[in-house]
C-alpha cells in the first residue's frame, strides 16, 4: 500500500486516471478505443477530461457514473474513511464476503447470473484483505459530485453499453449522462437484454462482439 500521504491523491478518480496513463506511457500504447467498466469508466473518462489520452472512442460498461443521491450519498464516503482507518476492518470484510452465503447474495446482487469458475474466482479476489482495503480507499477519496460537474466537458465519441438486468447501476443512469452530454444520441446507447452489471463476465464473446466493430471503425480512419 502507498504512504498515507499520498493515499487521498493516488485513490481519488484523477489520481487513478493519472496511474493508468503513467502505466500506458511505460508500456508504450496509446489505445484508439478505451472501455471502462463501472467505476473503471469514470476513470477512463477522467483519462481524457484530463488530456493523458485522446482516444477515437469511449466505451462504458455499466458504468458507475453518478453520484449517490440523498442519505447515502452524504455519509457514504465519510464512513469509507473511518473504516480505512481500523486495521482489521479489510480482514473481517474479506472474511465476511467470501462466506458462501455472503457471496451469493453479493454476486446475486449485480444482476448477474455467474458460472462456477467465475464464483470461484470472485470468492478469492474479494477474500482478499489486501484488496478489501484497496477497495475501501478507493470509496474514501471517490469524489463522484466533481467528476459530474466536469463530465459536460467532455467531447469525445462515446458509447454507453448497459445490461438490462443491471441492479447495481441501473440502465437509468446511463440515459442521465446522455442528458448531460449534447453530443450523445439515441444510438449512442446499446442496453444488453437479460445481462446485468457484470456482463463482459457473464457472456464475454457477445459483449466483445458488440465493442469490436467499434474499434475497427477507429482503425480504418487512422
Amino acid at each position: 500500500m502507498p504512504q498515507t500521504s499520498d493515499v487521498a491523491t493516488l485513490f481519488s478518480i484523477p489520481g487513478m486516471a493519472a496511474g493508468v496513463a503513467e502505466l500506458l506511457m511505460q508500456m508504450q500504447v496509446a489505445p484508439d478505443i478505451v472501455v471502462g467498466h463501472s467505476a473503471g469508466a469514470a476513470v477512463a473518462f477522467m483519462l481524457s477530461l484530463n488530456d493523458h489520452l485522446r482516444p477515437q472512442r469511449l466505451v462504458s460498461l455499466n458504468g458507475a457514473l453518478l453520484p449517490l443521491d440523498g442519505v447515502a450519498g452524504q455519509i457514504f464516503s465519510p464512513l469509507a474513511k473511518i473504516l480505512t482507518k481500523a486495521l482489521w476492518v479489510p480482514e473481517l470484510f474479506a472474511w465476511q464476503a467470501a462466506r458462501p452465503s455472503v457471496l451469493h447474495k453479493l454476486l446475486e446482487g449485480t444482476g448477474s447470473k455467474l458460472d462456477s469458475e467465475g464464483t470461484r474466482l470472485y470468492k478469492t479476489l474479494i477474500g482478499n484483505p489486501s484488496h478489501a482495503q484497496a477497495a475501501l480507499h478507493m470509496m474514501a477519496h471517490w469524489d463522484l459530485h466533481t467528476f459530474w460537474e466536469r463530465l459536460p466537458a467532455l467531447q469525445d465519441p462515446l458509447t454507453l453499453i448497459v445490461g438490462s438486468q443491471d441492479w447495481i447501476v441501473p440502465p437509468s443512469v446511463a440515459y442521465r449522462v446522455a442528458e448531460a452530454l449534447a453530443h450523445l444520441q439515441t444510438q449512442d446507447i446499446i442496453s444488453l437484454p437479460n445481462l446485468g452489471h457484470l456482463a463482459h463476465e457473464e457472456q464475454a464473446e457477445w459483449v466483445a462482439d458488440v465493442i469490436q466493430p467499434m474499434g475497427q471503425a477507429c482503425a480504418s480512419t487512422i
